[in-house]
């Protein structure tokens, strides 16, 4: 009995100070969230936003149409980036794959236009009699879920886990964005008023903030935590 016991107290004594390292851990990257650098990238964010959009209504651009359309998505593009940088942090190769991909869905989604508008036309795609469906913000937290279906049935590994986080947050930016000129389309309650500027430039900013904590509450920050260390910032 005396040796049962021992063994018992030997293995607390392991798991105690193990739980306790988890929980420092998982404190730890909650806290990185929040640290100096990571808010600062916001910052910086939200001064790109201002910055971009300023230099984007110069009459050269607005002349040029195309050349606008490009421009724009390409602001649409790198806000989905630096936003998803600013969850993950870029610490190693991948990282950047993955900023990079997630920069490539907040700027592909405007594609349903020319889908919307059965044409490659420009101007067809830009004069659409209603707005197209990856455009409706209630489609993001579908889409969210139903990937995060899709990988579960697929049995995929846990260094997926963040994809869904991902897509939300590069469909998110964009849906904001928009909503300056035309609301949030929440269907099937129709339209929002539009977003007022500053809160828009505000909700951008802190969109990778609301998206980490999340991800803690629902335990994928753990898991990101594993993948790309404990200090997730940027």
């Amino acid at each position: 009995m005396r040796g049962f016991h021992s063994k018992l107290d030997a293995s607390l004594g392991m798991a105690v100070p193990l739980n306790l390292a988890v929980e420092t851990e998982k404190a730890q990257a909650l806290l990185q969230t929040f640290s100096t650098a990571s808010l600062l990238a916001s910052a910086g964010l939200g001064v790109f936003c201002f910055l971009a959009d300023h230099i984007l209504t110069s009459p050269f651009i607005q002349h040029h149409v195309w050349l606008r359309a490009v421009l724009d998505n390409s602001v649409h593009g790198v806000i989905g980036l630096w936003s998803w940088a600013i969850v993950i942090g870029l610490r190693k190769k991948s990282d950047f794959y993955e900023v990079v991909l997630a920069g490539f869905l907040a700027s592909i989604i405007d594609l349903d236009h020319f889908y919307m508008a059965g044409s490659l036309s420009l101007k067809a795609a830009l004069n659409l009699p209603q707005r197209p469906p990856l455009h409706c913000s209630t489609v993001i937290p579908a889409l969210c879920f139903s990937l995060r279906l899709l990988m579960w049935a697929c049995r995929l590994k846990d260094s997926w886990c963040s994809l869904p986080w991902m897509l939300f947050i590069s469909l998110a930016s964009h849906h904001i964005r928009d909503g300056v000129r035309h609301g949030l389309w929440l269907c099937p309650f129709g339209n929002t008023a539009p977003i007022s500027y500053w809160l828009y430039i505000t909700i951008t900013a802190t969109l990778p903030h609301l998206c980490s904590v999340l991800m803690y509450l629902t335990g994928t920050r753990d898991m990101i935590s594993t993948k790309h260390g404990v200090a997730i910032d940027v």
